[in-house]
């Protein structure tokens, strides 16, 4: 399913642990490392999406995180035509995402990556919340950065212990690589 400018709707979730470090996933069999994501079947709204891409590649279900925030508007990105297969080219140009903040709620086991027949991870790991943009993808980066950037205030709304309410709490530095647009394609 694509929109009538050649992106395909789809989800990206961030999950957050309860030091504000992200989840991390290995894809499988390759060394890249990103965030869960997938597309949004026809008839399923963000959410829906996002609950069953989170069951798919995370195995974690609703009753194991809860909603922080999401971007307000989508994010795009352009796929380089060497990526695209050639049925697709002229009419596919990438990806426009809705992306999701989670706190996990449930424990580090209820992550299981063999949730489905075809996983897509086959390692993950707490990162600190600023990833390295060049860890990520070239084409990626700038969803990437523009999407931490606008979902970084959601985790800081409430103290999650007595000790940050009481002397409030430290906020990761930001890398200076967040500070500027990568010279990437993107919207």
């Amino acid at each position: 399913m694509l929109d009538r400018d050649g992106y395909r709707p789809n989800v990206a979730i961030v999950i957050v642990n309860g030091r504000n470090q992200v989840f991390w996933g290995k894809r499988i069999r390759e060394h890249a490392w990103q965030f869960p994501q997938g597309g949004i079947n026809s008839g399923e709204t963000p959410e829906r999406a996002m609950y069953r891409e989170l069951r798919e590649e995370v195995g974690l279900r609703s009753q194991h995180v809860k909603i922080l925030g999401r971007t307000r508007d989508w994010l795009r990105y352009d796929v380089p035509q060497h990526w695209i297969k050639r049925e697709w080219r002229g009419s596919y140009r990438g990806q426009k995402q809705i992306w999701y903040l989670l706190r996990l709620t449930g424990r580090d086991n209820d992550v299981s990556l063999r949730a489905t027949e075809h996983p897509e991870f086959d390692a993950w790991r707490w990162h600190e919340y600023w990833v390295p943009l060049e860890t990520v993808i070239e084409f990626k980066r700038e969803v990437y950065r523009r999407a931490l950037l606008e979902l970084e205030r959601y985790i800081h709304m409430k103290p999650q212990t007595r000790r940050e309410r009481l002397y409030g709490f430290a906020h990761p530095v930001m890398p200076p690589s967040y500070g500027e647009p990568t010279p990437s394609s993107g919207d």
